[in-house]
């Protein structure tokens, strides 16, 4: 049994009796403010007999549009603005009711329920009333208490919420780990409370349905799983009241464009699950056009900004001729959603196994936990590739490579395994260690290879990690090594990322001793301008360059200019993807400083004694 925030720890509460609670929970009913909106005299008394006999005597009365705005106006004071419910009237004059509902819901806010009051068939008003913000309907001629008990259901639902949210400002610290309401009300077994959407409970027992009906019934299903692009930054910028009221809003719009017989959810704090039964591909799509159109035209309002909100849509279909079960279709329209996102947001998607944005994703769910694996036992290892100097042939450079040690002891090469690390984060933690134990083997050399230099290849995110200087200078100190013998080399694309930081966190390092050489130099459009402005020692030529230099006259040029323009800047050439002896020789002529490649040297294990 769990305390209440106010108990303290060596404390304990008096008992509370079940009848003393009620009691107390019924004096705070008559208390709450209750805003009565009817133009008909005689079905209000009838109202007002029923409400009293249950206790509610805090009651407000208007008769028209403009009186119960009136009530709830700015000017009107926070103290008569203040309602814990309103009942309004589905038939005032002059067609009023709807325009008064959403009027009242956006003056008195989405967290004040508004329970129309039909007459004894309420179905004909239902989507409207809906549509206008309405939280209930019912049939206001009732003879029985049932009015009363649906007020009562729905202002303790209220109190449990205002009581939720008043805990959380207790909590400060637990307000984003907790959920703003813990009511275990029934209504919210198969609902959401805030939209009044099905929750993902009811949905995944429809969707089990659907499934069932294709098999036996050959009736084909969409899914459609419905991402709310723009909801966080509303969220976090305008505030969780802005937030909940844009989902009430989109709601709004979603239901004006779904049948009555369609399932909406809502699964997430801004994802939405429809499905449609008797869809084929064509209709689907057209479904979730309708959709996104319809959200992507409307506008949200705060009091300080407006915000353009889209979806993105991703959509599986439930096809009579194939087995699968509720978490795989589920899975199906989420996959397909994220593409939809990956792919620029405010799109729709259709699922398909070919996506090479999915293959992607399945790649990454088996190399991550390999990488994570293989960072926390000690699974990577360095392989050294030897950078010969042109002019007398000896090796003077090695190349670190990383590999990553597999279940068999089978090295497995960066293509594998580099990317995942660098779509998931991990990629730092690999460099970092690259770095690290780089450092360490060049300390356990013997004293005659005591001017060898490693040259080690560093990503974009570890160049704007904190822990890298420290690292890079900790280590030296702690093994001896000399920083004039680390060369870094970083690729124009990780020195464009983030230009600024980039450029600071190569000053900081060549301050230590070590040397950058730019990597694959002429892949990018701008590499002579980064070149004049990068604090570099090396120009490492990009292999396309290299690869074709015996045959292609324009790749010919092109080597020796760059070679030329990094002499002129005072800086020495590399030149990769050297792999016969008829480059290396047309190389030299060009002058260049370094060369590497298969023909002078597979990456290996241990260097060369």
């Amino acid at each position: 049994m769990t305390s209440r925030p106010s108990d303290k720890p060596g404390t304990s509460r008096p008992h509370i009796s079940a009848s003393a609670r009620e009691m107390e929970r019924r004096e705070r009913l008559r208390t709450m403010r209750i805003l009565i909106v009817h133009h008909d005299l005689k079905q209000l008394a009838h109202i007002l007999l029923l409400l009293e006999q249950q206790g509610f005597s805090n009651l407000v009365l208007a008769s028209r549009h403009e009186e119960a705005l009136q009530y709830v106006h700015p000017a009107s004071g926070a103290e008569a603005g203040a309602f814990d419910a309103i009942l309004l009237d589905a038939a005032l004059p002059d067609n009023d009711s709807y325009r008064t509902c959403r009027e009242l819901r956006r003056r008195a806010g989405a967290v004040v329920p508004v329970i129309m009051l039909g007459g004894d068939d309420t179905r004909a008003i239902e989507q409207q009333c809906y549509e206008a913000g309405a939280t209930d309907i019912w049939p206001v001629m009732d003879k029985g208490p049932g009015l009363a008990h649906c007020l009562t259901l729905t202002l303790l639902l209220k109190l449990e919420r205002d009581l939720c949210k008043q805990r959380d400002q207790q909590l400060k610290h637990e307000r984003t780990e907790r959920k703003a309401v813990e009511a275990r009300l029934q209504y919210l077994v198969a609902h959401d409370e805030l939209t009044g959407l099905y929750n993902r409970r009811r949905l995944e027992q429809m969707l089990e349905l659907a499934l069932i009906n294709a098999q036996h019934n050959q009736r084909a299903s969409a899914l459609l799983y419905l991402d709310m692009d723009q909801f966080r930054l509303v969220n976090d910028v305008a505030g969780h009241t802005a937030g909940d009221r844009l989902l009430v809003e989109v709601t709004q719009i979603l239901r004006r464009h779904i049948k009555p017989t369609d399932i909406l959810a809502r699964i997430g704090a801004d994802e939405f699950l429809l499905l449609v039964e008797g869809l084929n591909t064509e209709q689907a799509l057209e479904q979730a056009e309708a959709l996104r159109h319809a959200v992507d035209g409307f506008m949200f309002e705060t009091s300080v900004k407006t915000y353009h909100v889209s979806l993105s849509i991703g959509i599986a279909l439930i096809e009579p001729h194939e087995t699968i079960t509720v978490d795989e279709a589920l899975a199906r329209a989420d996959q397909a959603c994220y593409v939809a996102k990956t792919l620029g947001r405010n799109r729709i998607h259709f699922f398909s196994r070919d996506d090479s944005v999915m293959h992607l994703l399945q790649s990454d769910a088996y190399w991550a936990p390999k990488i994570r694996h293989a960072l926390a036992h000690d699974m990577l290892c360095l392989v050294f590739q030897p950078v010969i100097s042109a002019n007398d042939g000896v090796v003077r450079h090695y190349e670190a490579l990383v590999r990553l040690v597999g279940d068999d002891g089978e090295l497995i090469t960066p293509n594998f395994f580099i990317p995942v690390a660098e779509r998931t984060g991990l990629i730092h933690e690999i460099d970092l260690w690259v770095v690290k134990h780089a450092i360490h083997m060049l300390a356990s050399l013997a004293v005659h290879q005591s001017d060898l230099v490693i040259n080690i290849n560093l990503s974009t995110q570890v160049l704007q990690h904190a822990a890298l200087l420290p690292l890079v200078r900790d280590t030296l100190q702690a093994t001896g090594v000399e920083a004039r013998r680390i060369t870094f080399e970083i690729t124009e694309t990780a020195a464009i990322a983030s230009l600024t930081q980039t450029r600071k966190m190569i000053d900081q390092l060549r301050a230590l001793g070590c040397c950058f050489a730019l990597d694959d130099f002429g892949a990018g459009f701008n590499s002579y301008n980064y070149l004049k402005h990068f604090p570099v020692d090396y120009l490492k030529i990009d292999g396309t360059f290299i690869t074709n230099l015996i045959s292609d006259p324009v790749d010919q040029a092109l080597v020796r200019s760059m070679i030329a323009i990094a002499h002129t800047l005072g800086k020495k050439t590399v030149a990769e993807f050297v792999e016969n002896a008829e480059t290396l020789a047309l190389l030299k002529d060009y002058r260049i400083d370094y060369a590497q490649g298969y023909h002078l040297g597979r990456p290996e294990r241990h260097l060369l004694q």
